[in-house]
């Protein structure tokens, strides 16, 4: 079977059950060896890394590409250095201005950046951890940071990022802080910079703040590429595999760290921001349901920490 391009599961009636029971699992403690009794093995047998670093992105857009403008920007305006990428952005070509969004990025030539777009199906974009899967597989890097669109990497993010990993052999790794807006509404300004034309844009750094990180969750997993090969993403998790109609939660990001039986070790690196956002442009459905998922994302907001 070719890795890089592994089945996709159509819905079967079991599905809903075996979601929700993986949704428990990892609280349960049953261990992850269970469904990856190879993966321990794997992670011990530590490969040769490239020189320089090779890291791959795998980004996923629907709807997003004002948010996506900044990612694909923070590249462009401060490229590696000390390191090669391969940005890979998920997208469906429904999405006429994620389309148009990539057509004008993959125009520009970067030095050390690699543009890869991959075209899926809607129901298969609509699980995220399908793309990432798909990614995982086919990845040619020392190391996979699975993203989400509406993050940066911006001043020394991914030369700091390289430095750091530089003699490192952990399964999953993660920033230690992050530097993140507050919950911007649809009007903000810097929402709506990137929501006309294809351009390359900028933030303003002073409205982010500095917010710590405990664990890899689910924009900040950089896993090792050979285990990414090898074990994909949730690969062995069938539910997480099957297609949907409606965008889906992603709750695998923490099926994801009980697989590799770790919450990822902490690394100090430079320039990685996120924008916030109060609208959900993946989400549609009745004007009430939706004014109620801004203000539940806004209640969860973390607060900035002390030091930021």
């Amino acid at each position: 079977m070719d890795n890089s391009q592994p089945p996709t599961y159509s819905p079967t009636w079991h599905t809903p059950t075996a979601l929700w029971f993986y949704r428990l699992a990892p609280g349960l403690r049953l261990p992850g060896s269970w469904w990856e009794p190879e993966m321990k093995p794997a992670i011990a047998q530590v490969p040769e890394f490239n020189s320089p670093l090779h890291i791959e992105v795998v980004s996923h857009c629907w709807n997003y590409s004002h948010l996506l403008a900044y990612q694909l920007s923070s590249l462009v305006l401060m490229p590696p250095q000390k390191c090669r990428v391969t940005m890979t952005v998920c997208f469906c070509e429904e999405d006429a201005a994620t389309v148009a969004l990539l057509a004008f990025f993959k125009a520009k030539v970067v030095p050390n950046v690699t543009w890869q777009w991959v075209p899926l199906q809607r129901e298969e974009l609509m699980r995220r951890a399908i793309g990432r899967n798909r990614a995982a597989r086919a990845s040619s890097a020392d190391w996979v940071w699975f993203s989400d669109c509406d993050l940066l990497f911006h001043q020394g993010c991914l030369d700091g990022l390289a430095d750091e990993l530089a003699g490192k052999s952990d399964a999953l790794v993660f920033p230690r802080e992050e530097r993140c807006t507050p919950m911007l509404k649809p009007s903000d300004d810097m929402l709506l910079a990137a929501a006309q034309s294809p351009q390359v844009v900028e933030i303003d750094s002073r409205r982010f703040e500095t917010q710590l990180c405990t664990k890899a969750t689910g924009p900040l997993q950089i896993m090792r590429g050979d285990l990414a090969r090898r074990f994909g993403y949730c690969g062995s998790i069938r539910c997480y595999q099957t297609t949907t109609e409606h965008w889906r939660k992603t709750y695998e990001d923490r099926a994801f760290r009980w697989l590799l039986g770790t919450s990822g070790t902490a690394l100090d690196v430079p320039g990685v921001y996120r924008i916030k956002h109060v609208e959900k442009g993946r989400y549609h459905g009745p004007a009430m349901i939706t004014q109620m998922r801004s203000a539940i994302r806004q209640a969860q907001d973390p607060p900035p920490s002390p030091d930021s």
